[in-house]
């Protein structure tokens, strides 16, 4: 029985080779016998799905099966038996008729015995068994799926775990854990080999490529692997100096604040930025900030003034445009 193997597919004859390959890929993924075990239906459709895509990616056999049909591999696709007068040939240029009867011509005619009985037809047999050996199917990798993940600022910097769903082009939902390395920045990505869609043939399964979106930190920032910070400080400490808590992604550190510091002084804090698993550490950087008490009476900052008053100061010095 013939069969055409563009409607198999579901495509038009002038199908591109690149409408044929998204075709076959839609098809093989709905029929694939690993995702309907119990079907026969869908197995036998897989079948023919295959061997319509071994046809039709082929330029050649393209050709020939558009030429001659689904029987192009079969002798019969170049002969067409006997006509009136003589046999009938298909060649390149058409039907061709020929007065003689191959058989007759190569030693069949009367008994076949060059041909050891069966002649001309015997013939086509041995190349019909030749030539009608089944071929292994192609094998097709699976598409890749994207996906876009937003995790906690710690996370980046620490690491851990996060989860996504995934919906598959069969319909199906699946929850799968990622990891995050530490040290990941927004805008990376992580790959998940061989957990996309399903190989057709069974090729291997294409990848997941998640892109990896940071949450923003109320307090920190980040450049690269370094992390900076805004330390509030009292008057007093930033007067007099003292020892002043910090936390950390790495835990709660001490700094040594110098007596007089300024706002806007930074004190470095070498290795407890970011540590990014086979790179090198970062530093963190505390940014100091005076914060005046908020119930200054009029004598009390009339005093401050003075103070100030006896220690002349241009701390604009340096502010330009």
């Amino acid at each position: 029985m013939a069969k055409d193997y563009y409607a198999t597919l579901g495509v038009a004859r002038t199908a591109s080779p690149d409408d044929i390959q998204k075709a076959y890929r839609k098809l093989a993924r709905k029929y694939h016998p690993d995702k309907n075990p119990d079907d026969a239906t869908a197995k036998k459709k897989f079948q023919e799905v295959q061997s319509a895509f071994e046809v039709l990616s082929d330029p050649d056999k393209r050709k020939r099966f558009d030429q001659f049909g689904s029987d192009f591999e079969s002798p019969g696709a170049s002969a067409a038996g006997a006509a009136p007068g003589g046999w009938r040939y298909t060649t390149s240029s058409g039907p061709q008729t020929y007065p003689f009867d191959l058989n007759e011509m190569f030693g069949g005619g009367g008994g076949g015995e060059a041909m050891g009985g069966g002649g001309f037809a015997d013939l086509f047999k041995q190349f019909r068994s030749a030539g009608g050996r089944r071929r292994e199917t192609p094998t097709a990798r699976g598409d890749d799926l994207k996906h876009e993940l937003t995790v906690p600022f710690a996370t980046a910097v620490l690491g851990g775990q996060a989860a996504i769903t995934v919906r598959r082009g069969d319909g199906n939902v699946e929850t799968i854990n990622v990891k995050i390395p530490a040290g990941i920045e927004d805008g990376k990505r992580i790959r998940l080999r061989e957990q996309g869609e399903s190989g057709g043939g069974g090729g291997p399964a294409g990848d997941i490529l998640v892109t990896i979106r940071v949450s923003p930190h109320p307090l920190f920032r980040r450049t690269g692997n370094r992390l900076e910070v805004r330390v509030p400080v009292t008057l007093a400490e930033a007067v007099q100096g003292g020892k002043v808590d910090v936390p950390t992604p790495h835990g709660t550190i001490t700094l040594t604040l110098p007596a007089n510091t300024s706002s806007g002084a930074r004190l470095r804090v070498k290795g407890h930025g970011v540590r990014p698993k086979g790179g090198e550490p970062g530093d963190l950087f505390a940014e100091i900030q005076i914060v005046l008490p908020d119930r200054l009476n009029e004598d009390e900052r009339q005093q401050l003034a003075a103070v100030s008053e006896r220690h002349p100061q241009n701390p604009r010095a340096e502010l330009r445009w």
